[in-house]
């Protein structure tokens, strides 16, 4: 069985091919209503798409969005979402599948040629098919969407280390993560990496990354207990999208390293209408027992070095034999870079889901 649904009443489906004629999402469960055309969800893709700068893949596509369905026009003008499926589609204009030759008799280490032939025993070898992390672009497709469904919450992401070199708190300046190729809010970081990530790229290699994100917003109550956890969900959220190799909710690993008393989050009397306690600190990352407490949900994502590199390395191929292996191509030389908007999106995704539980269940 393959699964390529994510969402339980907010859901969205992908399907489509790195090389193929084109990729596409359907996305269910969005309240009917709501404004939505191309110009809510191009913005978000162009932060995504490749080709803008010599840091990123050079493959050149525009992902231009479609929607074909699931939105009418009403008598004031306005496209809203009708409660039915919403079809997205983007057209693949620049693939290059003669680069892939080579992949097609041998397996990229790190890649996910070897598992899916051992689980298909057929597989599209070209760009890697569906493990590309091309179908991440319908994502963000749907994390656009998802975004209208809970306007109430905002949501920031921005890469905190690259290649082990990471970004300094005390400079952390929200203005600068936008105004760099590497969304990094501490400039003499985005600096430093520029060296960093082109000595990579010309040597034929790879770094990893970690993206950091936080939505801030979300009331006290999303989420459920035991197994629709928030936290759970954005664990499984982020885990799925390609290269990545670890997630922390909250202070992560770091919390095993505190005493109790210092990963409590005291609380004192609030003084807002509804109760709400003011927090002295957020260790928890904004989740605590699988339900959001107020404060700002925060994770950080770890992406893997680009598996797709120049550099030879040992490999075995289709039939068993030992080789070597150089993936030709355009690839991210740090894939963690694109990965922010990928991240903004599956946690709007995930924030959409739980906001449409809570009203189900509670009203």
């Amino acid at each position: 069985m393959s699964w390529n649904t994510f969402g339980r009443v907010f859901r969205f489906t992908t399907w489509g091919e790195s090389h193929g004629p084109a990729i596409g999402a359907v996305v269910d469960g969005c309240p009917p209503g709501i404004a939505l055309s191309e110009d809510d969800i191009q913005p978000w893709l162009d932060r995504r798409k490749p080709g803008q700068s010599k840091f990123t893949t050079q493959r050149r596509e525009p992902d231009a969005v479609r929607i074909l369905s699931g939105v009418f026009e009403g008598q004031d003008g306005i496209q809203r979402t009708t409660g039915t499926p919403i079809s997205l589609m983007i057209e693949n204009v620049d693939q290059r599948s003669k680069d892939y030759s080579n992949v097609a008799q041998a397996y990229r280490p790190g890649h996910a040629d070897y598992t899916y032939d051992a689980k298909y025993g057929f597989r599209d070898y070209r760009g890697g098919g569906r493990s590309s992390a091309r179908e991440t672009a319908m994502r963000v497709a749907a994390g656009a969407v998802a975004r209208l469904v809970v306007p109430q919450v905002r949501i920031l992401a921005y890469v905190a280390e690259i290649g082990g070199d990471r970004i300094d708190p005390a400079k952390f300046d929200a203005g600068q993560i936008g105004q760099n190729p590497f969304w990094c809010p501490d400039a003499d970081a985005a600096t430093r990496w520029e060296k960093l990530v082109d000595d990579a790229r010309k040597a034929g290699s790879s770094l990893g990354a970690v993206v950091e994100c936080v939505a801030t917003g979300v009331p006290a109550g999303w989420g459920a207990p035991l197994y629709a956890k928030l936290d759970s969900e954005l664990a499984a959220a982020m885990m799925s999208i390609n290269a990545v190799k670890g997630v922390e909710i909250g202070d992560g690993f770091d919390a095993a390293r505190l005493s109790g008393e210092q990963n409590a989050d005291p609380m004192r009397p609030g003084e807002s209408a509804d109760g709400a306690p003011h927090y002295a600190s957020n260790h928890a990352g904004g989740v605590a027992g699988g339900i959001s407490t107020g404060q700002p949900v925060t994770c950080r994502v770890a992406f893997k070095p680009t598996s797709s590199i120049l550099t030879p390395v040992d490999t075995i191929t289709r039939d068993g034999e030992a080789t070597q292996i150089s993936t030709k191509g355009r690839h991210d030389p740090c894939v963690g870079i694109r990965g922010v908007p990928v991240v903004e999106a599956m946690m709007a995704c995930v924030l959409a889901d739980q906001f449409l539980l809570q009203r189900a269940q509670c009203g």
